[in-house]
């Protein structure tokens, strides 16, 4: 590796005065004390008018968010709950949590999202929500998953922890399903200083249900009765300042990671079978990460694509694992390269681009000259 190299970094939240200010009124003894939900309850509401949702609700994480809504729908033990093969783990562990079951179906080629026809496929007299993810900012087919879920009357849950920012026919992501879930992980868009995680509803039945069940479930009007013996997944006032701030920022933030992907597509522009992130005339990425899949033609592994730019001293990260390949889901026999082949065939071939808000333009070109080089080499073999 030359040492000369500026180091270039994966991920990396954008940190300025107005995030260190905002912190610090949070560390004021009133909001540590007297007022300590004073910026949890202040980023819910704005939050929440972003993908125009009635409520918002925060919590520790966004795993726990998505627990908190499968909880309120009342998903138990056998129930199943449909979640695309291709995703992050966080989106299948809470149907577990439930003692439910996590059916797999495959993805879309193009958008890399759940696949409308294998979710038909998939549902059965015991599935009891869909789950789709916004996949690297790309957004499913909607429309048809919309109507899928009225047409067999199974709630539909929109897992836009990664799309931020990003628009389907001009909606914003979080605003489909009966529930959305986001992250404010430190790698995310926005931060809440390393974990964090909001969910969006509109129904005013489950949003008092979550509220109690999120709180160990604790009666609003006499904290001592608890209805429901539940786990407490309340955020923190200081994170909640912290993921204030950064929402204040957000266009500025989001002109940054799209202003990235942007330096991508003009890097690979003119090299045919490369595939970026989906951004089109229907679908506005909010770019929270910029990854790559490398078309059929090339003949190419992520694994042997990582290897070498890793060797040139650069971060890579794989796209996501088929989550039914993992061992912590190898027992439920939903989901396999033989049911959803889509999904196995896009994960071998995609990784995961620098997308820090640090990133230049000089340093997105050297890295991509590095992706060209590795290209041309494999070219060359044939």
């Amino acid at each position: 590796m030359d040492k000369s190299k500026r180091k270039i970094s994966m991920y990396g939240p954008w940190i300025t005065d107005i995030e260190r200010k905002i912190v610090e009124d949070a560390l004021s003894e009133e909001k540590l004390f007297e007022n300590r939900n004073y910026y949890i309850e202040k980023f819910e509401r704005e939050f929440a008018e972003y993908p125009n949702r009635k409520y918002a609700i925060m919590t520790s994480n966004c795993t726990h968010a998505l627990h908190l809504l499968l909880l309120s729908l009342g998903i138990g033990e056998g129930d199943e709950v449909i979640v695309p093969d291709l995703t992050w783990t966080a989106t299948a562990a809470p149907i577990t949590y439930c003692k439910a079951i996590p059916v797999f179906c495959d993805v879309d080629e193009k958008n890399w999202c759940a696949s409308p026809e294998s979710i038909e496929k998939k549902i059965s007299d015991k599935t009891k929500a869909i789950i789709v993810v916004d996949l690297y900012g790309n957004m499913p087919d909607m429309e048809r998953i919309t109507e899928l879920s009225k047409q067999h009357n199974i709630p539909l849950i929109e897992d836009s922890a990664e799309a931020l920012g990003s628009t389907y026919k001009g909606i914003k992501a979080g605003k489909f399903g009966i529930g959305s879930i986001f992250s404010f992980h430190s790698t995310k868009t926005i931060t809440s200083g390393g974990e964090g995680g909001m969910l969006l509803l509109d129904d005013d039945r489950l949003y008092k249900k979550a509220k109690i069940l999120r709180n160990h479930g604790r009666y609003p009007e006499n904290i001592h009765d608890i209805l429901m013996a539940s786990p407490k997944y309340m955020p923190n006032n200081l994170g909640a300042a912290m993921g204030y701030a950064q929402f204040t920022r957000l266009n500025e933030i989001l002109n940054k990671k799209r202003w990235i992907l942007e330096q991508y597509k003009k890097q690979f522009k003119g090299v045919a079978d490369l595939h970026l992130n989906v951004d089109s005339s229907e679908i506005r990425n909010g770019a929270w990460l910029s990854s790559l899949v490398f078309g059929k033609s090339f003949n190419l592994k992520k694994e042997e694509v990582m290897n070498k730019i890793e060797k040139q001293g650069f971060p890579v990260r794989p796209f996501f694992y088929p989550l039914s390949s993992l061992s912590a889901y190898k027992g439920y026999g939903t989901g396999s390269e033989v049911d959803n082949p889509v999904a196995y065939d896009i994960s071998s071939r995609g990784i995961n681009l620098p997308s820090s808000h640090s990133l230049t333009e000089q340093d997105i070109e050297k890295y991509c000259e590095v992706i060209k080089k590795i290209i041309g080499d494999k070219s060359a073999q044939f």
